[in-house]
């Protein structure tokens, strides 16, 4: 039997895109020979449908797809995911399934058991679980057919009676094929390995696994479907961060050694790299827009995003705005005008300082014997965001948020200035990492000016200032912080690390109390085990500091 994996970037609800994709990769596994071919979770619909699945016809437009699918399966059979209704009239009104097709017709429905409800996956809000479990039979093989979740955690889930494997093996099953939507971090694939391989030996049977790729907003799904034999060696590791279709013999993945090939391994960065670039592809794509703007100021935040948008859009297609104020250094502007001259993009220079003047005027008498201090400051970044915004509504223009996580954690950034934006690029990349993106960025040629890389970062907004007279070093702050949001540490745990206690203690209470900000952001690309936003809820006016 020789099985097709189609890693395919859906659109959530575009059905009509949707079912062409699915049904040219019908004819063109038909075509290679394939005798089925599986595509990923609820790629009918695209994942994660969120309250779509609520409307009626939602669901009617995923059947209706099915029927024009099904067409195509006369020879070649197919499994594809998607929502069904819940016929019994108790639990949620869907379940989370998937279709096996055969001569143009459904032949067997298999239901998704462990509905994850954990980080940014919410699916028991909207699915019941399945109880029951059977294989499917085709050319005289029995497929123990799974949805993603149900190989994951099988064990720590009490809403769960049944681990449906378990259920599956009694059946004598000759190979368990999962679909899939396993969103992206850059630590998901080692870990994805391992669990799929865990299962193979488990159950000494050969896996074939298939994702999906793509963006959908803020979460990023990688691809990397993979084929293991019963021992649990990797026989296939698909592409990355690419749509794919590969077609394996069966008998082969259980005989023969390295017939199929395997992707390169990636390296933290080059997957966050990667992923950046697809998800600003994917977001602009899929919202219809091709035109990005952006605040450029010279520092290393604002040139990486700068970087990923034009490798993402087409340097053509994005616009630099450099808005210098009296306190802007010379080589500010110059690294921000050789970052634009390296890199081809468009650009427009707008100085605020008479702006911010005209401000200071007006709101003298308000202001009468204040100090100058946050406040002014602030009005800076406000006026950086209105001209952004200006830009944006003359020219249709989507703006890129630049903000990166250590920022984001610690609330240094100004709400309606430049924590504007329509999706935060690198809100889930701390700043020690932004460093290491651009020298990635800088592989081949300098891009990136080496002076944006090498200075002292600085948001310029009083005379010489420096990002180090309001916060710790980033290479101390980083690791805080990736203790207490990644691992979910508390101070006492991350003190007896070796850190100092009022550094620690100062840290995350300002991680706490910048929470009302964080609720106000565009969504952030999500690129680490727990970024900011759908995956990472917090009360704003909670007392707990942990």
């Amino acid at each position: 039997m020789k099985i097709a994996l189609a890693q395919l970037n859906y659109h959530i609800g575009n059905f009509e895109a949707n079912t062409q994709k699915i049904t040219e990769n019908i004819k063109l596994a038909k075509a290679k020979g394939a005798d089925l071919v599986v595509f990923a979770e609820l790629a009918i619909c695209g994942y994660p449908p969120r309250d779509f699945l609520e409307f009626e016809e939602f669901i009617v437009l995923c059947e209706n797809a099915v029927e024009e699918i099904a067409k195509h399966c006369t020879d070649i059979a197919c499994i594809v995911g998607l929502p069904v209704k819940n016929e019994v009239l108790q639990g949620k009104d869907l379940f989370n399934a998937a279709y096996f097709i055969e001569a143009g017709k459904v032949k067997a429905v298999v239901k998704k058991a462990l509905l994850p409800t954990y980080d940014v996956f919410d699916e028991y809000r909207y699915f019941e679980p399945a109880t029951q479990f059977s294989c499917i039979e085709f050319q005289g093989k029995k497929i123990a057919l799974t949805i993603c979740e149900d190989l994951w955690n099988i064990n720590d889930n009490p809403l769960y009676v049944s681990n449906p494997m378990d259920e599956l093996i009694k059946e004598q099953p000759d190979v368990m094929i999962n679909i899939a939507a396993s969103p992206f971090s850059y630590t998901h694939d080692d870990e994805r390995i391992q669990v799929l391989a865990d299962n193979a030996k488990k159950y000494h049977l050969p896996v074939f696994y298939v994702n999906q790729v793509g963006a959908q907003t803020e979460i990023i799904f990688d691809g990397g479907s993979l084929v293991f034999d019963a021992d649990g060696e990797m026989k296939a590791e698909m592409k990355y961060f690419e749509e794919d279709l590969q077609v394996f013999d069966l008998e082969e993945v259980e005989s023969v050694r390295n017939k199929y090939p395997k992707s390169e391994r990636l390296t933290d960065i080059e997957q966050i790299h990667d992923a950046l670039i697809l998800g600003i592809k994917d977001y602009f794509r899929k919202s219809g827009f091709s035109k990005a703007v952006l605040g450029l100021s010279g520092g290393i935040d604002s040139a990486v995003v700068c970087a990923l948008a034009c490798r993402a859009l087409g340097a053509e297609n994005v616009m630099a705005v450099l808005m210098p104020s009296k306190f802007s250094s010379d080589h500010s502007v110059q690294d921000a005008l050789d970052l634009v001259n390296n890199i081809g993009c468009m650009h427009e220079i707008v100085p605020i300082k008479e702006v911010a003047e005209a401000f200071d005027h007006i709101l003298a008498p308000a202001f009468k014997g204040l100090s100058f201090n946050l406040a002014e400051e602030n009005i800076q970044a406000r006026i950086r965001g209105i001209i952004n915004m200006a830009m944006s509504n003359k020219f249709g223009y989507i703006l890129l948020n630049t903000s990166n996580k250590s920022e984001c954690a610690v609330g240094y950034g100004t709400l309606y200035g430049d924590m504007c934006g329509a999706i935060g690029v690198i809100g889930d990349v701390y700043k020690m990492q932004v460093f290491e993106l651009a020298r990635y960025i800088n592989k081949e040629r300098e891009i990136i000016p080496v002076n944006t890389i090498v200075k002292p970062p600085s948001a310029e907004l009083r005379p010489d200032q420096k990002d180090s007279d309001s916060l710790p070093e980033y290479e101390i702050l980083d690791k805080i912080l990736y203790q207490h949001i990644e691992k979910k540490q508390g101070s006492k745990a991350i003190i007896a690390q070796g850190y100092d206690e009022a550094l620690v203690k100062r840290i995350l209470k300002m991680v706490n109390i910048a929470e009302f900000k964080r609720y106000q952001t565009p969504p952030i690309l999500r690129v680490s085990p727990k970024a900011f936003g759908m995956g990472r809820r917090m009360p704003i006016v909670g007392k707990y500091m942990a």
